[in-house]
């Protein structure tokens, strides 16, 4: 045998040998994907979209497990100690991101080092990363965001935004509205979307950074004013409403993200062909029109990819907790 030709049977040899056998056998068993929220939310429902494709497509069971708490911490605590053979899934967003980032041993804190979802959870797939919605009460006088911004700046501290918990996207979505527009606009949390979407209705506080589907009803009936989407472009669904940075406070993004992430130290090979097979799916014309009723486009990602959009995204927020010193609540 030629040289050359003997040390590709080696290469060969070599590679069959420290492949993992159950990663080609799989998935062989069910597998379940933990949401680290309550039943109905966006990612409940991304999660059960992808699981039901999941089962057609391998023929095993998808089942959906809700571990709500501690800000999606609960959740993603569970997932992180499972075991890392890919039959434990975690659909998780920003804010269970951000609750991991921060969690401390006594508290939330914010890390001194830069966090490294790797150390914690193997990242499979962004799913989608819609933008949210600015939006007001009918009552506020302000047509536009250049207005809010002229109103808000004339009476410091007299405008409340809602948002669904201290840390949450919707609150960092807000102070970092407030600090790009140099305003005082004061936070009022709430334990979820529902109530604050409720309070705002009531003109308990004036405005509020949400997703689309809490809120898109009420702007449609007019009980809500939209003024912009926080994206970097127009959302496809709202076309007609600006992006912030469009409508006059430059530099100014932020989005929602829902992503698919395994236990770390997950064998590379399952979490590649999840990673190709789950994008697959997303790209489904039925899927897509699901998504759209969320005001979310499909974003499917490499892993690789995943790893530094997340690790991005949360040194952006990591930095803006440090400016303000924004007080998190895990």
């Amino acid at each position: 045998m030629r040289p050359g030709f003997r040390a590709i049977f080696v290469g060969i040899a070599a590679l069959l040998l420290t492949a993992d056998p159950a990663a080609a056998q799989y998935p062989s068993r069910p597998i379940r994907i933990i949401v680290p929220a309550a039943p109905g939310g966006g990612a409940d429902i991304l999660a059960r979209i992808i699981g039901q494709k999941l089962t057609e497509s391998w023929s095993q069971p998808v089942v959906v497990e809700n571990r709500p708490g501690a800000s999606g911490q609960l959740g993603a605590a569970l997932a992180a100690r499972a075991t890392p053979d890919g039959y434990t899934l975690l659909l998780a967003t920003t804010g269970t991101l951000m609750a991991v980032a921060t969690a401390g041993p006594s508290g939330p804190v914010v890390p001194s080092e830069p966090f490294d979802v790797t150390r914690e959870l193997s990242p499979v797939t962004l799913v989608a990363a819609p933008p949210y919605l600015l939006v007001v009460h009918p009552g506020v006088q302000a047509q536009s965001v250049a207005e809010l911004i002229a109103l808000a700046k004339s009476r410091p501290g007299a405008l409340n935004f809602g948002s669904s918990g201290s840390g949450a996207a919707s609150h960092l979505a807000a102070e970092l509205f407030n600090a790009t527009a140099r305003i005082s606009m004061v936070h009022v949390p709430y334990k979820g979307q529902g109530q604050a979407v409720a309070d705002l209705l009531a003109g308990q506080v004036q405005l509020m950074f949400s997703p689309a589907p809490p809120v898109t009803t009420h702007v449609r009936a007019g009980t809500l004013r939209a003024l912009a989407v926080t994206g970097a472009v127009r959302s496809a669904f709202e076309a007609d409403l600006p992006t912030i940075a469009e409508a006059g406070l430059h530099g100014y993004e932020a989005t929602g993200w829902f992503g698919l992430l395994a236990p770390a130290r997950t064998p590379v090979e399952i979490v590649d062909r999840l990673s190709a097979e789950v994008g697959r799916l997303l790209r489904l014309e039925d899927v897509r029109v699901r998504l759209s009723q969320l005001g979310a486009e499909p974003a499917p990602s490499t892993p690789a990819a995943f790893t530094l959009y997340i690790n991005d995204d949360i040194a952006k927020w990591l930095k803006l907790i440090r400016h303000l010193n924004i007080k998190m609540e895990n």
